[in-house]
């Protein structure tokens, strides 16, 4: 259970983070293109491989840290960084067949879905 908190706790916080990043760019920078997604994708990864490192390496940190960080705060800002971090796992253990696969299954799938689930919806209306 204490897992779960940390990980709601952390989101809570990652989601609040994805909202006001997207909202200050939409601001900055128009609605024109989703520069707010682009932004916490980029950032969310970038923070994905930092963090994951720093805390792994540099702090030996516990299981219930890297749940709040990484699952919690980070899965909430973006899942596009732990998409990353899957992809980079898959690289640099050398499977670079299955890394590729991967990340083009999960793009076009994903976007197939979405496809998908508007047509389904919308011939059920």
């Amino acid at each position: 259970m204490n897992a779960i908190l940390l990980v709601a706790s952390g989101g809570a916080m990652g989601s609040v983070a994805r909202y006001l990043v997207g909202l200050a760019m939409t601001r900055a920078l128009g609605m024109n293109f989703p520069y707010g997604t682009l932004t916490v994708n980029v950032v969310g990864g970038f923070l994905m491989g930092f963090f994951i490192e720093v805390l792994a390496r540099w702090f030996n940190a516990s299981m219930d840290l890297r749940l709040f960080v990484a699952v919690g705060i980070l899965g909430g800002f973006t899942t596009f960084s732990s998409f990353s971090l899957d992809a980079a796992v898959l690289w640099e253990r050398g499977e670079l067949a299955t890394a590729f696969f991967y990340v083009l299954a999960s793009v076009i799938l994903s976007i197939g879905a979405l496809f998908f689930g508007l047509w389904l919806a919308r011939i059920a209306a």
